[in-house]
């Protein structure tokens, strides 16, 4: 019989699995953490425009966009763990093969295309839902450790990615970055990463805790509350959230793709823009473990809400004329803080309001919207830039869309009460 654990006791079994997914998450960002570190020597080598350089991370984003409602079927039906080994080693390969181009554009759009297929395996929605089905009592709090590995690896990456390419070179970057740290993330996944599917198989539980050999044959899967697809489409809330958490994301993503020549252009060294970009990773840590605990004691939709109108902060600070060091810091803060917590609302909120019965392919077709809006925000920038001459435009909407977008969220309704029978079979 299924019992109901404690959060301590989820904690106790589990944390070994938030782990594993935190560190497979971080390597999953590695590549748009690094994007704008990149930019700058692949345009002195190549003189490629900017708009050619953010479409790579716009043509990897949209692949991903495509995939993921397909990725998440294959969760549901066989569970993370077997998506998630293979899918390091495809993700170590793909980037290795950035270091080979030599310098024909259509090289660059193709290496792209190969890393967004094979990164689909090892995006958020692997993650998100081995975590949401192992936890109940503290879902905020794990989920919000979990998704602290794309903060991470923005305060690790910017000074390491531009100390390796001033010391190797760009090429040798990659290299570095492919195989240190997606080792280390195969490493730990293939240990300690499992999802309730593989838990009901006795994967990562204490040994006293596991099924007895005599009950190791199949068993049917666990019944688990929420809505199916068709209703998830027609269901407000998530409409409403689809549609603020897309926008968002497009204007922000394509503010950090550019941030690093953001602070460049306006006369900061590479030096100082990587460690400033790094202090943006901190906050970032500091705001999703912030996050995580609101989530568990206040209306999400609130949370959410704030969150992504105080994103409008950062694009004021940002424009010609208004900004200086202090806003600049300001606004470096605020994006760590808003950036990774934007993928931990969405998750949280709509595992809230559709529930886990079909929660890979509702949270795969979320997370596609998400990731096409990370493709389309890059070169959105980019076009404004080389048209213009500069992000003015781009920042001024941004400043207004965080503001509507946060609103929007505020306004959700409390999210349904799932049976408690349900509750139980996610947590057991």
């Amino acid at each position: 019989m299924d019992r109901k654990l404690t959060a301590r006791q989820e904690w106790k079994s589990g944390w070994t699995l938030v782990l594993a997914s935190s560190f497979g998450f971080s390597f999953f960002t590695i590549m748009l953490s690094s994007s704008g570190l990149f930019m700058g020597p692949i345009e002195d080598e190549f003189h490629w425009s900017r708009t050619l350089l953010s479409a790579g991370v716009s043509i990897g984003a949209t692949t991903t966009a495509i995939l993921s409602p397909f990725f998440g079927v294959l969760i549901d039906r066989f569970g993370s763990r077997k998506l998630v080994l293979p899918g390091i080693l495809l993700t170590m390969g793909s980037i290795l093969c950035f270091s080979l181009t030599s310098g024909e554009p259509w090289q660059w759009i193709a290496l792209w295309l190969l890393f967004g297929f094979c990164a689909t395996t090892i995006k958020s929605t692997a993650w998100t839902a081995a975590v949401l089905g192992v936890f109940k009592e503290s879902k905020g709090l794990a989920l919000a450790l979990t998704l602290t590995g794309s903060a991470a690896s923005q305060v690790i990456v910017p000074p390491l990615g531009n100390w390796l390419i001033t010391e190797f070179g760009w090429r040798s970057a990659y290299v570095w970055m492919a195989l240190g740290w997606g080792g280390i993330t195969l490493i730990l996944c293939f240990f300690f990463f499992y999802d309730i599917h593989d838990k009901r198989a006795g994967r990562g539980m204490k040994p006293e805790a596991a099924p007895a050999a005599s009950q190791a044959e199949p068993e049917p899967a666990p019944a688990l509350p929420g809505l199916t697809p068709r209703e998830a489409i027609r269901d407000s809330a998530l409409q409403r959230i689809a549609f603020s958490h897309f926008t968002v994301m497009v204007l922000t993503m394509g503010l950090s793709v550019h941030l690093f020549l953001i602070l460049t252009d306006a006369g900061i060294s590479r030096s100082h823009a990587a460690w400033l970009s790094s202090l943006g990773g901190i906050a970032g840590i500091v705001g999703k473990l912030l996050t995580g605990v609101l989530l568990d004691r206040f209306r999400p939709n609130w949370i959410g809400g704030i969150t992504l109108g105080v994103a409008a902060i950062m694009f004021a600070a940002l424009m010609d004329g208004v900004r200086s060091v202090p806003l600049i810091t300001l606004a470096m803060i605020v994006n760590g803080y808003t950036a990774g917590t934007k993928t931990q609302i969405t998750g949280y909120l709509t595992a809230s309001y559709a529930g886990m019965k079909s929660f890979g392919v509702i949270y795969g077709t979320m997370a596609a919207l998400m990731a096409l809006a990370t493709g389309l925000g890059p070169v959105m920038a980019g076009m404004v830039y080389d048209y213009s001459g500069g992000y003015g435009p781009y920042l001024l909407v941004g400043a207004i869309g965080c503001a509507i977008c946060g609103a929007i969220n505020v306004s959700l309704p409390p999210y349904p009460k799932w049976p408690e029978e349900g509750a139980r079979a996610i947590a057991a």
